[in-house]
C-alpha cells in the first residue's frame, strides 16, 4: 500500500492563535500553510477576516488566500478541489502541508468526515434567495428539509442559501457519511480558557476597528459589491453594514458584535470538542509543546 501524504491541521476557536502556531510549525518542520478560511479566499477582505500579512508569514508560503473576487461564491467543493491540489503540490516538493483556519467544515471535508454535494451553483436561484431575510430562509429550509434545518448553522446565510440550492436539485441535503481520508492526519487543538479568549477577542476587535475595518467595508461597497454579500462574510462585515445603514449606532454595534463573536467562539468549541482525534494543548502553545507529537508523526 502506498503511504498516504501526511498533513498537519491546527484548530481552535477564533482569536486562539492558530495562524501564528501554523507559521511556527512550518518554519520548524519545512512546511507550507493552507488556509481553511471561507473569507480569506476573497480579495479585499483583509482586516475583517484577520488575513495574515506578508510580514506575519515570515517567508512561509501560504495557499488559498486572495484567490477570488468577493462577488464570486466560493463553495465547499471549490475548497476541496483547491486544497487537494495544494496538498499534492506541497508534498511533491518534499514539504509538509499545514492547514489552519476557522472554517472547520472545510477541514472535515478534507478528512472525509463530510461530503460536498455535487450540485452546480444556480446564480438565478441565489439571487432570488438573497432577497429573503435570514429568518425567511430558515423557515423555507424548515419546510423543505427539516433535518437539514436542525443541523445547519442558522446564523450563516451562505450555508442556508446553499442548502436550499442543493434541495432544489436533489430534494434534500444528503446526509454525510464518514469516508476513508486520502491523507494521514495530525490534528492539534489550542485549548484556551474562556476568560482569556474573551479578552483576546475584545482586543482583536478593537484593533480591527482602529485600523480601518469600517473603511474596508466602505471600499467594498464603493466597488459595487452587493450589500447583501456582506452578511455572507461574517459577523464583522454584517455589523459594520448595519452601522453604515444607521440601524445601529457605533457603540451599540461594538457591544453587539463583541457579544456575537463570543457566542461564535463558543459554537466553534462545541463543534471541535466532539472530535476525539484532536490532540489538545493548553494556550499559549509553543513549538516545544508540540515538538514530540510533530516529530513522531513525521517519522
Amino acid at each position: 500500500m502506498p503511504l498516504k501524504p501526511k498533513v498537519i491541521a491546527i484548530v481552535g476557536p477564533t482569536a486562539s492563535g492558530k495562524t501564528s502556531l501554523a507559521i511556527e510549525i512550518a518554519k520548524e518542520f519545512n512546511g507550507e500553510v493552507i488556509s481553511a478560511d471561507s473569507r480569506q479566499v476573497y480579495r479585499g477582505l483583509d482586516i475583517g477576516s484577520g488575513k495574515v500579512t506578508k510580514e506575519e508569514m515570515d517567508g512561509v508560503p501560504h495557499h488559498l488566500i486572495d484567490i477570488v473576487d468577493p462577488d464570486y461564491r466560493y463553495s465547499a467543493a471549490d475548497f476541496l478541489r483547491d486544497a487537494t491540489t495544494a496538498i499534492l503540490e506541497i508534498t511533491s516538493r518534499g514539504k509538509v502541508p499545514i492547514i489552519a483556519g476557522g472554517t472547520f467544515f472545510y477541514l472535515d471535508l478534507l478528512r472525509g468526515k463530510m461530503q460536498a454535494a455535487a450540485v452546480k451553483p444556480n446564480l438565478e436561484l441565489q439571487a432570488e434567495l438573497e432577497k429573503l431575510s435570514t429568518a425567511e430562509l430558515i423557515v423555507k429550509l424548515q419546510e423543505a428539509d427539516p433535518k437539514r434545518a436542525d443541523t445547519v448553522d442558522q446564523h450563516n446565510r451562505r450555508r442556508l442559501i446553499r442548502s436550499l440550492e442543493i434541495i432544489s436539485v436533489l430534494g434534500q441535503v444528503p446526509e454525510s457519511t464518514v469516508q476513508p481520508s486520502d491523507y494521514e492526519w495530525l490534528i492539534l487543538g489550542i485549548d484556551i480558557e474562556r476568560e482569556i479568549l474573551n479578552k483576546r477577542i475584545k482586543m482583536r476587535l478593537e484593533d480591527r476597528l482602529q485600523n480601518g475595518l469600517k473603511e474596508e467595508v466602505v471600499t467594498l461597497l464603493a466597488s459595487g459589491l452587493d450589500p447583501q454579500r456582506l452578511d455572507d462574510f461574517g459577523l464583522e462585515y454584517r455589523y459594520l453594514k448595519r452601522n453604515l445603514k444607521m440601524e445601529l449606532d457605533y457603540d451599540e454595534m461594538v457591544l453587539q458584535l463583541f457579544a456575537k463573536l463570543r457566542q461564535f467562539a463558543k459554537r466553534q468549541n462545541t463543534w471541535l470538542k466532539r472530535d476525539k482525534e484532536i490532540i489538545w494543548k493548553k494556550f499559549p502553545v509553543s513549538i516545544i509543546d508540540i515538538q514530540s507529537e510533530v516529530e513522531g508523526f513525521l517519522e
